[in-house]
């Protein structure tokens, strides 16, 4: 059984930070990719950041630059750096885990390749 939790979410002015983290117990696959999606209301899910076993990152174009991923020594938590944020990234932000043998820097971005999912945590940036 596997959980995910995040959190770090809030309210900021844009040009702002925030930190997000994806916590995750219970067992992980040998072969795991770990990824972040954010998704606004009318809009389909869109794929922000994603990590696999390797430690290779992957980043959605809208955000590269100015997302930053890394874990904590244990592998247990995933922290998402957001930096100069803007009014545009405004969204719920899940955090999702799946099982990606092959072809990650391309499937990592669909949503329907992770297995468990977190509640979400909404992130508003204002002008």
């Amino acid at each position: 059984q596997v959980e995910v939790v995040e959190s770090g979410g809030g309210s900021v002015q844009a040009g702002g930070s925030l930190r997000l983290s994806c916590t995750v117990s219970g067992y992980i696959y040998s072969n795991y990719c770990i990824g972040w999606f954010r998704q606004v209301p009318g809009k389909e899910r869109e794929g922000v950041a994603a990590i696999d076993t390797g430690a290779n990152t992957y980043y959605g174009d809208s955000v590269k630059g100015r997302f930053t991923l890394s874990q904590d020594n244990a592998k247990t938590t995933l922290y998402l750096q957001i930096n100069s944020l803007k009014p545009e990234d405004t969204a719920m932000y899940y955090c999702a885990v799946g099982r990606i043998p092959w072809n990650t820097a391309i499937l990592w971005r669909r949503s329907g390749m992770y297995d468990y999912w977190g509640q979400g945590t909404q992130v508003t940036v204002s002008s």
